[in-house]
């Protein structure tokens, strides 16, 4: 049944350098949630193939090729989702600051700091969400609002919203889209 779709979605990894369906078939489920824990919360995470991952295995979750029910994968990637942002800000919030406290360099200057903090007061929330969309920012907006010491509760609230939006979102989209090729008689 998934070997008529392998390929597209092969191609789709292809072109990240990566295939996804052999990454999802050698990972597993906890694989892929700790892959978008580490996308989401660890710096080293920052070039993780994250959308491309969820929307894969929302698919591959529809055609069998993932034998868990879709419910509980949503759970546990938007768990995962929640958590590495959550270990992103305490990390920004707990180390963060030690950064900018050394003598101004070209990565790190305290001016940096104070900029950060007025653009997190201001835009904090719409950034922790849309931050989700985007690869590489996604890793580095917790890290951010930390430092930038946003309000723990204000961060949680839209990283929960984030983590909806995106690992729920996402996923429950590439799952339905397997569903949509199937009622249209197309072989997946």
């Amino acid at each position: 049944m998934i070997e008529l779709f392998t390929s597209p979605l092969s191609l789709f990894g292809a072109f990240l350098g990566i295939d996804l369906v052999e990454l999802i078939k050698w990972a597993g489920v906890l694989g892929v949630a700790i892959i978008i824990f580490a996308e989401s919360g660890l710096l080293i995470g920052a070039f993780l193939p994250g959308d491309s991952l969820l929307f894969t295995a929302g698919f591959l979750t529809y055609t069998g090729f993932l034998s868990i029910d879709i419910n509980l994968l949503v759970l546990i990637l938007f768990v995962a989702a929640v958590l590495g942002d959550s270990t992103g800000y305490t990390f920004g919030r707990r180390v963060g600051r030690k950064l900018f406290n050394r003598p101004d360099s070209k990565l790190f200057k305290q001016a940096y700091v104070e900029k950060a903090e007025v653009f997190y007061e201001k835009h904090g929330g719409k950034t922790i969400i849309m931050a989700r969309f985007v690869p590489f920012v996604r890793t580095f907006a917790p890290v951010i609002a930390g430092t930038a010491k946003m309000n723990y509760r204000t961060f949680l609230s839209y990283n929960i919203i984030g983590a909806l939006l995106w690992a729920v979102g996402i996923t429950y989209l590439g799952y339905f889209l397997g569903s949509w090729f199937e009622s249209m008689g197309l072989d997946i």
